[in-house]
């Protein structure tokens, strides 16, 4: 019975985690779900690979629906002895999104309580964990796979904790799992950048041990993570080396070709360039969006409200009233140095607050680790502001270049700061009457004064962005004119707002130390407070109205169009461009089988093939890749189904190969190149000796696929001489075998994105698999590597109770 009472009020905290996720997205409830652009992307990307699903009861692993063609390893594939998904699963089993703001809730709170805080106070810091803005936002858009990376960390964090701490057990089960989690989350941009807070913590712990000189404890603690680690990598062995493999043919490596596309030689020989890493860069001053969230505006289009400029102004152009609030639902309020943002990156006034309380009289030394990290984030998250250390850790530190939109690295601020401002809260009340009272009045004066100085500081601002040329033109001078009116508006109404929470949650701790309120009270009062101050603001960017139904999940494209339906009465087997899309959209994908598509990493030739062909309307390009259907709008904006009655079909025969020596020449070559009768081959390219087989057709001379899966397609050839035959399906070197009557074929590289095999004259089938080795590999190393998770365990616990027996025995 003292057992459960012991456990019970985390028992409590965790169902308070679940109540308040569901009801903050309690649309779900109804069965309704949140409408998120990326994962509708997401959604006509998976398409093919989920009807496979559904038809075979197997998995395809590749996809034909975008970019030509490309392996699903990054779309959602689920790989033989994926055990730990399953663990994932369980912990999720609450409807999307509300299960990622449980893990939130929940690892966070771990967190604390691997630092000896207690259940109340962990119960109202994990809250504010989770109603962060930014991590709320990211469940708006669709970026699933970031926030179930973040939602792992804090879980991470606390097994390195309780292991430095000497609890190995609790510790090395808890880093293991919560590691093998983070990796199966599959973003790998969030595991990259939490390493370096991994760094700082475990480089403190490490400074610690060796002053103490307790070097057997030091011994211990790396074996056990050092373990864990290996495990945990193990557990997702399938994941990784098949991201690892596709990684070198995506648009995350390096190019082959040395010019670009328009011809001019290259300077940069990163797989991305500066300009594509630091698009998204955090402004220097806008850094204190983080204490006053609309400061800069907000959003990229806010809410401005019937109390604002902009409204009197639109009423006063004799627009009626109704339809005036509509319009300035939607306005450019944003005015900082991004493009666009979703939301202010708010990390809450109360939790910044007790964060420098954590200053003042947090004793342990682990504040300082992560200060460290908050402001090693905040620096990275400025990009091209702040050029010279950017430019430094992408030329230098390994795998940096390989990650775009640098300014997420402030999720490592995201996780300090509120660990951070939990640990001042417990210092406080925990501290002696006469010891917390300074502090709190150095804490109260250098936050207010902070604020006053911002609000004092408004003559320093234009409240002009970098987007107002553009809106200049679509709205007008006077527009704009009243539009900053109501930025300056924001500015200061911002500024009170945080003053006015800062002077609630100060004055709640104050009356504490004069007794006046009790500790269970004053801890209820300023958490309450604090996750007050962060929910309305996130409450603001995620909304009801953005909770639709099931179906409309289900199918984001909405019914096809006149143009799609046209192009789907067409049931032979052929390839659409989707004009409009360019290569950043993937409703083409939905409904058919597309050039274009929507991913983080595009393959990287298909993206080249697009960049240096296409894009300058190279048609006969377009035929090769057998594109029959082009979607374009037009002039009123009516998408239309244009024939291309070029389009080279499933396969052919070629006259003549040219050997080419390099991809530049290549590339160079498909400028004129007649592709239903010549191909282009790279020497570098070949495997086994020259390429001396005769080529050669005659006038019926056929190659037609008569049978389709993703996976597996298969061809009759007929041809009375010996002759090569181009394939319009994407190579991949990985994967993918062939077979000529059974008997296996090579698999050439041709036209830079192609298929290619040397087939004898005469009649054949022909046949391409799709046979992955390395899920056949990664699958058995996860099964292993499962197994001795499961044993690590047991036996720990097994030791575990040994133990206990043991001192129960000598007491």
């Amino acid at each position: 019975m003292k057992k459960l009472e012991k456990f019970a009020p985390h028992l409590y905290a965790i169902f308070g985690f679940i109540v308040i996720a569901v009801i903050y997205f309690y649309p779900v409830l109804s069965g309704k779900q949140i409408l998120q652009s990326d994962i509708a992307q997401y959604t006509g990307m998976a398409k093919e690979q989920n009807d496979f699903r559904s038809e075979y009861h197997d998995e395809p692993y590749w996809t034909n629906s975008a970019f030509g063609g490309m392996p699903t390893y990054q779309l959602g594939a689920k790989y033989p002895h994926n055990y730990i998904k399953s663990l994932d699963s369980a912990l999720r089993f609450l409807p999307r999104p509300a299960d990622y703001l449980f893990l939130y809730f929940l690892g966070f709170y771990l967190l604390l309580m691997s630092l000896r805080i207690k259940p109340l106070q962990a119960f109202f810091g994990a809250l504010a964990f989770g109603f962060s803005t930014y991590l709320i936002i990211i469940l708006g858009v669709g970026h699933n796979a970031k926030a179930h990376a973040i939602a792992y960390i804090p879980m991470i964090l606390a097994g390195i904790v309780f292991i430095f701490n000497k609890r190995y057990l609790v510790g090395g089960i808890v880093t293991m799992l919560a590691a093998g989690l983070e990796i199966q989350a599959n973003h790998f941009q969030m595991t990259y950048y939490f390493l370096f807070l991994f760094a700082f913590v475990i480089g403190f712990y490490i400074y610690e041990i060796i002053k103490e000189k307790d070097f057997k404890h030091l011994y211990k603690s790396f074996v056990i993570l050092g373990l864990g680690a290996i495990l945990a990598i193990g557990a997702n062995a399938t994941n990784i080396l098949a991201t690892a493999e596709y990684a070198k043919y995506s648009t995350r490596s390096n190019s082959e070709l040395s010019f670009d596309e328009n011809g001019k030689k290259k300077t940069d020989n990163n797989a991305m360039s500066y300009e594509y890493i630091t698009q998204y860069s955090y402004g220097i001053d806008e850094s204190l969006n983080l204490i006053a969230p609309k400061l800069f505006g907000g959003s990229s289009y806010d809410d401005l409200g019937a109390d604002s400029a902009m409204y009197q102004f639109i009423v006063g152009q004799n627009v009626p009233e109704s339809e005036a609030r509509e319009l300035v639902k939607q306005m450019p309020t944003y005015w900082g140095d991004q493009t666009s943002v979703a939301a202010p990156a708010y990390i809450g006034i109360v939790v910044f607050f007790l964060a420098v309380l954590a200053l003042f009289l947090e004793k342990r030394r682990i504040k300082y680790a992560l200060v460290a990290g908050a402001i090693f984030s905040i620096l990275l998250s400025y990009g091209r502001n702040l050029e010279p250390l950017t430019r430094f850790f992408i030329d230098y530190v390994p795998m940096y270049n390989k990650f775009r939109a640098v300014s997420s690295i402030q999720v490592i601020l995201e996780l300090c700061l509120p660990v951070l401002a939990a640990l001042g809260l417990n210092a406080f009340i925990n501290s002696d009457e006469e010891e917390r009272k300074k502090p709190l009045l150095y804490t109260g004066a250098i936050v207010a004064g902070l604020l006053i100085v911002i609000l004092l500081a408004n003559g320093v601002f234009t409240f002009s962005g970098a987007n107002d040329k553009y809106y200049a033109q679509q709205y007008g001078p006077e527009v704009m004119k009243v539009l900053k009116e109501d930025r300056e508006s924001m500015y200061f109404s911002t500024i009170y707002r945080s003053l006015g929470f800062l002077a609630v949650a100060f004055g709640i701790l104050f009356l504490y130390t004069k007794k006046t309120l009790s500790q269970f009270t004053t801890v209820v009062l300023v958490g309450l407070v604090m996750v007050i101050d962060l929910f309305v603001v996130a409450k603001n960017y995620v909304k009801a109205d953005d909770f639709v139904s099931k179906s409309q999940i289900e199918r984001p494209f909405g019914e096809p169009s006149e143009a799609d339906t046209r192009i789907l009465e067409d049931t032979t087997h052929f390839r659409v461009f989707d004009v409009d899309g360019h290569m950043n959209s993937a409703k083409a994908s939905f409904y058919h089988q597309s050039i274009g598509g929507y991913h983080a990493a595009k393959p990287k030739k298909m993206q080249e093939i697009f960049d240096y062909q296409i894009a300058k309307n190279n048609i006969e390009v377009l035929n090769m890749l057998n594109a029959k259907y082009i979607l374009q709008s037009n002039k009123e904006g009516i998408q239309q189904a244009l024939e291309n009655p070029n389009a080279n079909g499933n396969a052919w025969f070629v006259s003549k190969v040219k050997v080419l020596n390099s991809a530049d020449e290549e590339m160079k070559a498909l400028d004129k190149l007649k592709t239903k009768d010549e191909a282009t081959f790279m020497k570098p390219a070949l495997t086994k000796g020259d390429f001396n087989f005769e080529t050669g057709k005659d006038s019926t001379s056929t190659i037609e696929l008569i049978s389709y899966k993703p996976n597996h397609l298969k061809y009759t050839s007929n041809n009375s001489k010996n002759g090569f035959g181009v394939f319009s399906e994407m190579y991949y070197a990985k994967g993918w075998k062939a077979t000529i009557d059974g008997k296996d074929a090579e698999i050439y590289n041709v036209d830079y994105v192609l298929r290619g095999l040397k087939i004898p004259a005469g009649k054949h089938t022909i046949e391409f698999k799709f046979e992955p080795q390395v899920v056949k590999t990664g699958s058995m190393i996860s099964l292993i590597s499962t197994v001795l998770m499961l044993l690590a365990i047991g036996l720990g616990i097994f030791y575990w109770r040994k133990q206990n027996k043991n001192l129960a025995e000598i007491k």
